[in-house]
């Protein structure tokens, strides 16, 4: 596999690049959050996720309140380099509602 260096990555005009973060066992997509490059940096770091809330304008560490934290087994970049596909092991519900993943509902058709 081919390696990207930091620098190469293009963030958007916020300084953010989406992340999604997939189970590393069941390919299951738990969600989709944004990075810029010092919550990467620490994820990197720590092998813990971590996310720039684009609502509070903070980092947060994912679990750090839930302890539901997810330990990066790898992380990816598309072939724009402005994506970024996040491989972790859960140790619970990615999603604040509980459910396992933030992707839980279909979109319903009106007729």
């Amino acid at each position: 596999m081919e390696t990207v260096e930091l620098q190469s990555l293009k963030f958007d005009p916020q300084g953010l690049i989406p992340a999604i973060v997939q189970d590393a066992d069941t390919n299951q997509v738990l969600m989709l959050a944004f990075m810029n490059a010092e919550s990467l940096r620490l994820t990197v770091e720590t092998g813990e996720t971590w996310f720039w809330s684009r609502s509070r304008s903070e980092l947060w560490h994912k679990g750090a309140t839930s302890g539901n934290v997810q330990k990066v087994q790898s992380v990816q970049v598309d072939c724009d380099a402005d994506t970024l596909l996040i491989q972790v092991q859960p140790a619970g519900p990615a999603c604040h509602t509980g459910e396992q993943s933030c992707f839980y509902r279909s979109l319903g058709e009106s007729k």
